[in-house]
């Protein structure tokens, strides 16, 4: 697949970007078979792209085979009909090692994770980046959070390289976002993307399309498909009326939910999948599982968001 071919697949999504959590057997293996069937069914339910072994699939906790094993699933499964885009990360030998692998699984592209436990300066950041865009053909989003944050020449930077073709944000300052938008678009013209990639990002896509920012990443996607397409269709059709009810009904309290422990972003997510009758195992360590009351309540709003999003139908 081309530059140009992943970008604008990736620009103007049919549904949401699907990113599928890495199924475990009761050994703590990983269960392929188990999440083919996850990537099989997010594709069909009308996912645009697989994020594969991304944040949401544990890339932290997986081997390098492992890594590529589920990659390659990942390809194998949507056949062609979405684009595969692989998580890759922590220091610049590793990331590029993943990114390899990734290639020869045969991936589409790349989400790049921010580098492991340093905290660099912009110069070394964009480095590292560049190196990884050039150790491989696949196209490159970079995804700021943590101890990746970006200044708007930084990401100019980025924009100008090749390979290199968009940032996720993971950070949620929309007056950065906003001078990194107006800074490309002055010193790198050309088209880039932006992705929201807040944990829970349809809680706040409202505020992102205003400075122009329309994709984003959705975990709601994995366990509650028909609600976060909903909300899809209702944002990408300016039904307002329709996404504020999913919003106020299902996606803020779910946010207060996910709140309540740390890594529930992955965790309760994982909760969800097993919930809508998918075992794809626990969580591995450092996370842990969400409590048992969490977990009910998180039932009772997967209950909530599908009676909201058939009232919009």
């Amino acid at each position: 697949m081309t530059s140009a071919t992943l970008a604008a697949r990736l620009r103007a999504p049919s549904g949401p970007l699907f990113f599928p959590v890495t199924a475990y057997g009761p050994d703590g293996s990983v269960d392929l078979d188990v999440y083919r069937e996850h990537v099989r069914r997010g594709v069909e339910a009308g996912a645009a792209a697989v994020f594969a072994c991304c944040g949401t699939g544990e890339f932290h906790a997986l081997t390098p085979e492992e890594f590529q094993e589920c990659v390659r699933a990942a390809v194998d499964e949507t056949a062609g009909r979405v684009p595969v885009i692989a998580g890759a990360g922590y220091g610049t030998a590793l990331a590029v090692r993943y990114a390899r692998l990734a290639e020869e699984a045969g991936a589409d592209g790349l989400l790049a994770m921010p580098p492991y436990l340093v905290m660099a300066g912009q110069e070394g950041l964009l480095r590292h980046y560049r190196e990884l865009a050039a150790a491989t053909s696949l196209d490159t989003v970079v995804y700021q959070r943590d101890n990746a944050v970006f200044t708007p020449g930084t990401v100019a930077g980025l924009a100008r390289t090749d390979g290199i073709i968009g940032l996720k944000d993971g950070v949620g300052d929309l007056d950065l976002m906003q001078r990194i938008v107006s800074a490309v678009r002055e010193e790198a013209p050309g088209d880039f993307l932006y992705f929201n990639g807040l944990p829970t990002a349809e809680l706040t896509m409202p505020a992102y399309r205003g400075i122009g920012i329309t994709l984003y990443s959705s975990a709601v996607f994995c366990f509650a498909p028909e609600i976060a397409l909903a909300f899809h269709r209702a944002l990408n059709s300016g039904d307002d009326a329709t996404a504020q009810r999913l919003v106020d009904g299902f996606y803020r309290p779910f946010v207060e939910l996910r709140a309540q422990g740390r890594g529930y972003a992955v965790s309760l997510v994982k909760a969800g999948v097993r919930l809508r009758g998918l075992d794809v195992g626990e969580v591995r360590p450092p996370l842990h599982e969400p409590a048992g009351d969490h977990v009910k309540r998180l039932a009772e709003l997967i209950e909530r968001g599908h009676v909201l999003a058939e009232e919009g139908r």
